[in-house]
């Protein structure tokens, strides 16, 4: 029909584009090999093995096993923050009393005085003060000692001594001034039950709190010190700063510390060398120093 306009192969190109965009469209996949596949999968495994490993090493800050002395160093600390706050030890109440000779209980708590006749002290070896004190028998000796005589306070200072280890101390000074005297023997045990059980509490060290002591803890520090220092010191004998005393060891600390220690190393003024025992070592005048020091109120 002409005049309806009718165009055949215009129906035709429209009846096939309306075709064609009806028709699916298809999607291309990456994997088009089995290789590929087979890749694919391995690393679907490795990837999240590494990355777990990667996560581990980032967990403990890539840290190594330590080895040799660092190994055994290790495993000392980690012993030692195990070790449990106390221990129970069981000991035997009867079981003679263990006491220091003449010798070592003179080097300890009398060489201060005794040995460079200090404060009038009868020095050792002198045989002419010896041999009037030696008459006096050795019972009234000790109790002389225990009590405290003119300058010397009780016990020499140290209150720990036992009453026995005072009577050797004197004995054996005696002896080594021309006398003659026996140290007596320990006392015989008292009749106490077998077995006595004691707790010993360990004591935990914080090293944020306060640095330890250049010359040594605070324990070896009273004890030097009781035992060498305590005579003259507790006191305020023959100038030396009495213990505790603001004021008299106000200048001495300006001086600072390496200056008392060897000053005290030395001798100084009346003080021999290492208070007058030479069995100390230097860490053990360190201590002390710094044990006196820390009484400085």
């Amino acid at each position: 029909m002409r005049g309806s306009g009718y165009n055949p192969r215009f129906l035709d190109a429209l009846d096939l584009a309306m075709s064609d965009s009806h028709h699916p469209i298809e999607h291309s996949s990456p994997i088009k090999t089995p290789k590929q596949l087979i890749i694919a999968v391995v690393l679907s495994f490795i990837v999240p093995v590494l990355v777990i490993v990667m996560l581990a090493q980032i967990a403990v800050g890539g840290k190594k096993a330590p080895a040799g002395a660092d190994a055994a160093a290790a495993e000392e600390a980690v012993a030692k923050r195990l070790k449990p706050a106390g221990t129970v030890v069981v000991v035997d109440a009867n079981a003679p009393l263990q006491l220091r000779d003449g010798k070592t209980v003179t080097e300890a708590a009398c060489a201060a005085c005794h040995f460079t006749g200090a404060l009038n002290a009868p020095k050792i070896g002198d045989k002419a003060a010896w041999g009037k004190l030696s008459g006096r028998g050795l019972d009234a000796l000790t109790a002389s000692a225990i009590k405290g005589v003119r300058q010397m306070p009780a016990r020499g200072g140290n209150p720990d001594i036992p009453d026995v280890e005072i009577a050797r101390a004197i004995a054996y000074m005696v002896n080594q001034s021309g006398g003659n005297m026996k140290e007596p023997a320990a006392p015989a045990p008292s009749a106490t039950p077998a077995v006595a059980a004691v707790t010993t509490a360990a004591v935990p060290v914080t090293v944020a709190a306060a640095a330890p002591a250049a010359g040594g803890d605070a324990a070896r520090g009273k004890s030097v010190y009781d035992s060498s220092c305590a005579a003259c010191h507790s006191a305020g004998v023959a100038g030396a700063p009495k213990t505790g005393d603001k004021t008299a060891w106000g200048p001495r600390l300006k001086s600072g510390k390496d200056a008392l220690y060897a000053s005290v190393l030395k001798g100084k003024g009346a003080m021999p060398a290492k208070g007058g025992n030479a069995s100390l070592t230097e860490a053990d005048v360190k201590a002390s120093v710094d044990y006196m020091l820390g009484l400085v109120k």
